[in-house]
């Protein structure tokens, strides 16, 4: 196994991670960017407030994207196993 494959591997992980968390993690922030803006025009500083909208927007995002994020990790999952005999022989 030389250097070039484990920095591929690496690589290939990395970008499965990230796009797989990028749609949750955008979500939560475009949530959290609205309600402290509205947090700050109304100045009400309540911290459920900024809570349950990120909690909620997350489920949802879980709820539309969930089987595709669980297909893309299966498929990345299977594409390392399937290498494991390439890359050790």
């Amino acid at each position: 196994m030389d250097p070039q494959q484990v920095l591929s591997i690496g690589r290939d992980g990395l970008m499965t991670l990230i796009t797989v968390c990028a749609p949750l993690l955008l979500t939560v922030m475009a949530v959290g960017l609205v309600v402290s803006i509205l947090q700050a025009a109304t100045q009400i500083h309540e911290a459920t407030l900024s809570f349950v909208p990120k909690l909620l927007a997350a489920f949802a995002t879980l709820a539309l994207t969930g089987s595709w994020m669980i297909t893309t990790l299966v498929d990345y999952i299977q594409r390392v196993i399937t290498s494991i005999p390439n890359v050790v022989g």
